[in-house]
Formats: structure tokens, sequence, C-alpha cells
């Protein structure tokens, strides 16, 4: 990867911003197994349709999901798939840690109940 000037690099924080929010991260969860609509979301989310809303546009204006219309039903969808790339490579880096760090409290643990 090249060096990003700070203008990039403003972009890139604001990305990742957009997959700070754990409601979103459900969001994208749920738009893995298939597209889904606002209503369907709400649920899954449980959280009220404007913020379910507010969501889905912030993870749309990243280019994270694209939005269609159906009559008066808005369909979501995954719009760039390499999100969940992303996702597996955090998400093996993180149980990677915790499983180092249960072991080490596991190691820890009868050294502590020996005093």
């Amino acid at each position: 990867m090249k060096a990003l000037d700070d203008r990039a690099l403003a972009h890139v924080a604001d990305y990742f911003r957009a997959l700070s929010e754990p409601q979103r991260l459900r969001a994208l969860n749920a738009l893995r197994e298939r597209p889904r609509n606002v209503s369907e979301l709400t649920e899954l989310l449980g959280c009220s349709q404007a913020n379910t809303s507010k969501h889905l546009a912030t993870l749309a204006r990243h280019g994270l999901v694209s939005r269609r219309s159906e009559g008066t039903v808005a369909i979501y969808e995954i719009a760039d798939p390499r999100v969940y790339q992303l996702c597996d490579i955090v998400c093996g880096q993180l149980a990677q840690n915790f499983a180092a760090q249960a072991r080490l409290l596991g190691h820890s643990t009868p050294a502590r109940s020996r005093r």
C-alpha cells in the first residue's frame, strides 16, 4: 500500500467510522444472507425504523449498501462484498486475540489459587 495524503486518510477514517457502529455491523451481517427491506432490518436490529434508515443511509453513503425500490418498499443489499473480507480479517484477528487471552488467563488462574 502506498502512502496516503491527509485527505485520503480522512476518507479512510470516515469509512472505518461507518463500520464502528454495532447496529450498522448487524445490518451488514443481516444483508450477508440476502437483500432485505427496511421493515425486516428494523425488526432484526431491534430499533426504530427512523434509526434503521439513518444507519442504512450511512452505509449507502460509503458505498457499502445499495438501495432499490420495489413499489413503496425500499430493498437494501450489499453493494461492495469486499466489506465481508475486511470483517472476516478483523473478526479472525479478534478471535485469535481472545483465544490467546483465554490461554493466558487459564495458565495464570491456578497460580493465583495457590496463594
